[in-house]
């Protein structure tokens, strides 16, 4: 237990308050109950998507296709990156910005060195892209999932809702990487050196951990629940890891601390809410339903407290017929959380990640671009929205 981490602690406390609070009947069991309820097949993606991508990793599908991208950007800075935002954005949309901020980062920081680019430019690319790329699919982030009941809409529904907002999301985040991050002043070299491409280690891993992405992929196009796609998919690749490298599996490949963050959470906001929230966030975001209004409550609230309670907060108190203004929410919780380290996990993540590889991220500048980014980002996306 020494080795538990102070966020660890901090989910693990998140728990036991909520349990606290079922104990004491401020939340009543069967309001606990139906809230858990909604909850479980969230978890079970969020633990098999994790375990899929911690697979592929392991099976070096990440490293060869980055490592693919910078001998593909023939040195250029412009394409590479084209490149990575659009490889950042894809592994976002399809498998969760999670992925992109605890598997995708480490590959990223392994290929600067390699191919002498700065780090910088690579981690800030991942981290704002986890975020603002999350936004077309429910499984792109959490909160997708967790709004889909309350919009009544299927998978293709809500990316015909969202295609425009996620192009807006998208160019907008490009377009700061590239001021702040990418541009000549700030990268310092001309040009890049493309690194040696090494061969994997075990091709059979390899290509059935690129087919088991591809499946997930094809199951959620044919419809498919999320579970049900992301457990296929994870089960296919696990049974091949058990046949071929079974050395390599551990418990470590299951995400508890984010079942135990997750389910704390839906304890603890729900009890608050009961006891005063509620009145609180309505008051915050307004009867006249601006969405603009709306979008910049969930931002602000994110990087205050962290985008899934506030998400949690605010839906609550959204009519379900408002299908507008929680779509204006889910902008301002998966756009706007780029400013504090603490506004989503994601973010926290990636910045665990960037200390174990001694990347040092500028504090004053990663807080001041990402208020830029937030401000402009969450306009542009209303608008299309």
């Amino acid at each position: 237990m020494w080795r538990l981490s102070l966020l660890d602690w901090i989910r693990i406390g998140l728990l036991v308050l909520g349990l606290v609070f079922v104990a004491t009947g401020l939340l009543p069991w069967e309001a606990a109950a139906e809230s858990l309820d909604e909850i479980w097949p969230l978890l079970i993606f969020l633990v098999a998507v994790i375990v899929l991508a911690e697979l592929t990793k392991e099976a070096q599908v990440f490293d060869a296709i980055a490592a693919r991208m910078a001998v593909l950007g023939r040195g250029n800075y412009a394409a590479l990156f084209l490149l990575c935002t659009a490889f950042a954005s894809f592994v976002t949309i399809f498998l969760n910005l999670d992925t992109t901020a605890v598997l995708l980062t480490p590959v990223m920081l392994a290929l600067a060195p390699k191919a002498r680019i700065a780090p910088l430019p690579l981690a800030m690319t991942t981290i704002w892209l986890a975020n603002t790329a999350s936004l077309l699919l429910p499984v792109s982030n959490l909160t997708n999932l967790l709004a889909m009941d309350k919009l009544g809409l299927d998978a293709q529904e809500f990316a015909a809702r969202m295609w425009a907002p996620q192009i807006a999301a998208i160019l907008v985040t490009m377009a700061f990487l590239w001021a702040f991050f990418w541009r000549r002043g700030e990268r310092g070299d001309l040009r890049y050196s493309p690194p040696v491409l090494e061969p994997v280690g075990d091709r059979a891993l390899f290509g059935v951990a690129s087919a088991g992405c591809l499946l997930f992929i094809v199951l959620l196009l044919l419809k498919a629940h999320v579970a049900v796609a992301a457990g296929a998919a994870a089960a296919l690749v696990l049974v091949v890891f058990l046949l071929r490298a079974r050395e390599r599996l551990s418990w470590r490949l299951f995400p508890w601390q984010l079942v135990v963050f997750v389910t704390g959470l839906f304890l603890v906001v729900p009890t608050l809410s009961r006891h005063g929230l509620a009145d609180l966030m309505t008051w915050m975001i307004g009867a006249e339903g601006d969405p603009y209004r709306t979008a910049a409550v969930g931002a602000g609230l994110s990087n205050a407290i962290n985008n899934l309670p506030a998400y949690k907060a605010v839906e609550g108190v959204i009519p379900a017929a408002d299908q507008d203004r929680l779509l204006s929410l889910l902008v301002g919780t998966n756009v706007g959380p780029v400013v504090t380290p603490w506004a989503s996990l994601a973010t926290l993540l990636w910045f665990e990640s960037c200390r174990r590889h001694e990347v040092r991220v500028p504090m004053g500048r990663f807080l001041l671009t990402g208020a830029g980014l937030a401000v402009v980002g969450l306009v542009a996306t209303v608008w299309a929205l």
